[in-house]
């Protein structure tokens, strides 16, 4: 069984026991088919604030930004460019520095401190909550120079070439890194997401339109990057549910604690929702794949109508 598999069955597992989160089944006919229009545009990435175009040099810099592409936790505390959300913030920061300078070497990966992040990124470290955010972003950053040192003679493409076009090649590739090794452990079983480097194989999709190392024979494998703004969508599109004394804690804006029964629930209820989602509109005779369906739910997330209501807030390097 490979990796994305254990992340189904994971997830599933976990919905069909929860306590905190309820997936409204009879619910999901109905709102299949009213994504149909959305789902036809198909999923994109923004070229105003990432580094594309640039061949090996995006390459690199897709690998770099999501090994970084986490801290919805801190995002409060970030300090955010004008009309920007936190991920823009640090995804357009980051172009920024390679428009100036290039990518950044494994080596130079390797010795990056917290402090260079702070610089890089425009923010402050005496707020606690952002030095612990830069801290989690320069350890990340060391983790893959140190590994493609010792693994890929220091080279962004060789990491990618190991993958041999499969994108769950580069999700085990990717998940050797402790902080993209993202497991939870509920009720006596071993339940992975694997966010961040599910996601590393979508955007070097969208980056290369599908070619060189943008090509995965098996990208309709992905399931939806489980983080805390599409599950958010999906409660808020009567998808899922959530017991009161959760949907208080987040309305206060209290932090739910990773690898709690609440936050696992959330996340693989969300992804098992989307799996049932994607697999109501395959019977309807149309082919849709959780990737495409995780661009539409994150996108509609950004509307002022989904922002203006509380989401779960979890302080993770997962997502």
């Amino acid at each position: 069984m490979d990796s994305l598999q254990r992340v189904r069955d994971g997830c599933k597992a976990v919905a069909e026991q929860a306590r905190h989160v309820h997936i409204n089944n009879d619910l999901i006919p109905r709102y299949a088919a009213a994504l149909s229009a959305d789902l036809m545009r198909g999923p994109t990435i923004d070229r105003a604030t990432h580094y594309l175009g640039h061949g090996n040099d995006t390459l690199a810099f897709i690998i770099t930004l999501d090994a970084i592409n986490f801290g919805s936790g801190y995002f409060p505390h970030l300090h955010k460019r004008p009309q920007m959300s936190g991920y823009f913030t640090i995804a357009s920061s980051l172009t920024d520095l390679f428009n100036a300078r290039g990518p950044l070497s494994a080596s130079e990966l390797e010795e990056i401190t917290a402090d260079d992040c702070a610089e890089i990124f425009s923010q402050d470290m005496s707020d606690p909550a952002i030095a612990q955010l830069l801290s989690l972003y320069s350890r990340a950053l060391n983790d893959l120079g140190t590994y493609l040192i010792s693994h890929f003679h220091g080279s962004f493409i060789e990491l990618v070439e190991e993958a041999g076009r499969s994108a769950a090649r580069l999700v085990d590739i990717l998940r050797v890194m402790p902080l993209f090794s993202d497991e939870a452990q509920y009720s006596g079983m071993n339940v992975p997401f694997y966010k961040r480097a599910q996601i590393c194989a979508s955007d070097l999709a969208l980056a290369f339109d599908g070619e060189g190392p943008g090509e995965f024979r098996d990208l309709d494998r992905l399931t939806i990057f489980a983080d805390n703004l599409v599950p958010h969508v999906l409660r808020i599109d009567g998808i899922l549910s959530y017991k009161e004394a959760l949907l208080a804690r987040i309305e206060r804006g209290e932090l739910i604690p990773a690898g709690s029964e609440e936050e696992i629930e959330i996340r693989a209820c969300a992804l098992h929702a989307a799996e049932l989602i994607v697999g109501e509109i395959a019977a309807s005779g149309r082919r849709v794949t959780a990737q495409q369906l995780d661009n539409v739910l994150w996108s509609r997330g950004q509307s002022p109508e989904y922002k203006a209501v509380p989401r779960h807030r979890t302080r993770t390097p997962y997502y």
